[in-house]
């Protein structure tokens, strides 16, 4: 459960960030409700991603852990583009082009704790 303190500290700040600056948010027409909706979006998949990461780490061959890497990441980009694209369908008019901007950028940061973490992990294993 320790490995997974830093993507949930980054939930905790976003939706703090979110739900404290709903005003200001609102002001400039983003959709609070949809970044929390992201946000916890973005959670739910890093964590999958990293539960099947770990796993392969703890295999003897490399290029398992790679390959882990590799569709995981190939796999959130997807679950991504296919949210952004159910989110646009479904939205009709409704759309908040700034909330999926700020949402990939989320996704970004996610992405980058993430993988700090799992080069953290790897050099304790390895050391």
């Amino acid at each position: 459960m320790k490995k997974f303190y830093p993507i949930i500290i980054i939930f905790l700040i976003v939706t703090l960030l979110i739900n404290t600056s709903t005003n200001f948010l609102l002001r400039y027409n983003i959709n609070h409700q949809f970044l929390n909706a992201a946000n916890l979006f973005l959670l739910s998949i890093s964590i999958f991603s990293m539960i099947l990461q770990l796993k392969a780490m703890g295999n003897k061959n490399p290029n398992v852990f790679i390959r882990s890497v590799m569709s995981s990441m190939l796999l959130k980009m997807f679950c991504s583009m296919i949210a952004i694209g159910l989110y646009v369908y479904t939205s009709g008019n409704n759309f908040n082009k700034k909330g999926v901007f700020i949402s990939l950028f989320l996704y970004l940061i996610y992405l980058s704790v993430e993988v700090f973490t799992l080069i953290k992990l790897n050099n304790k294993k390895n050391a």
